[in-house]
């Protein structure tokens, strides 16, 4: 397993796993497709801003992704940041996942972060077994705070002090 910075090469393959889970479930509430352009210019402003965009491959194969920023605005978060991961789920179970964490984790912890947070969709089971595996603990459960295919949905949203 390879962990290492998205390059333009990667965009395809993150824009083809990232829009299957916005298009297909509630993952991520989001209904917004992502386009190459947009996901190139917030790759370039975390890596600005001092984070990073990471792939993970094996056999030589793309399986996944994650990235972190600023869990929200202003100077008084600049220590609490939020993560998003993916994988494809024919990498599950192979360790992609924690691999890709221990990255994100071990670069935001240099980086000078304090916290790491996960949003996760409530209907997720298997996203917030992961994340407790990973050590972090349910701060909150944000009832109806999303809707997506007609359905109002629960934020789970998850903690690790780094």
């Amino acid at each position: 397993m390879i962990v290492r910075p998205a390059t333009p090469a990667d965009l395809p393959a993150v824009l083809s796993l990232w829009n299957g889970f916005i298009r297909d479930t509630t993952v991520t509430f989001t209904s917004d497709l992502k386009t190459a352009e947009g996901l190139d210019a917030m790759i370039a402003e975390r890596r600005a801003a001092g984070r990073e965009f990471m792939v993970a491959e094996a056999g030589g194969g793309f399986v996944g992704f994650a990235t972190y920023a600023q869990f929200r605005g202003g100077s008084g978060y600049a220590h609490a940041m939020e993560h998003s991961i993916m994988l494809d789920p024919a990498a599950r179970g192979q360790g992609a996942g924690r691999i890709l964490m221990t990255a994100i984790e071990d670069h935001a912890r240099a980086g000078g972060a304090h916290t790491l947070f996960a949003g996760v969709s409530g209907e997720n089971a298997d996203g917030v077994a992961f994340h407790g595996r990973m050590g972090f603990r349910t701060v909150a459960r944000i009832p109806e705070v999303g809707r997506k295919f007609g359905r109002w949905l629960d934020l789970v949203l998850m903690m690790k002090m780094l």
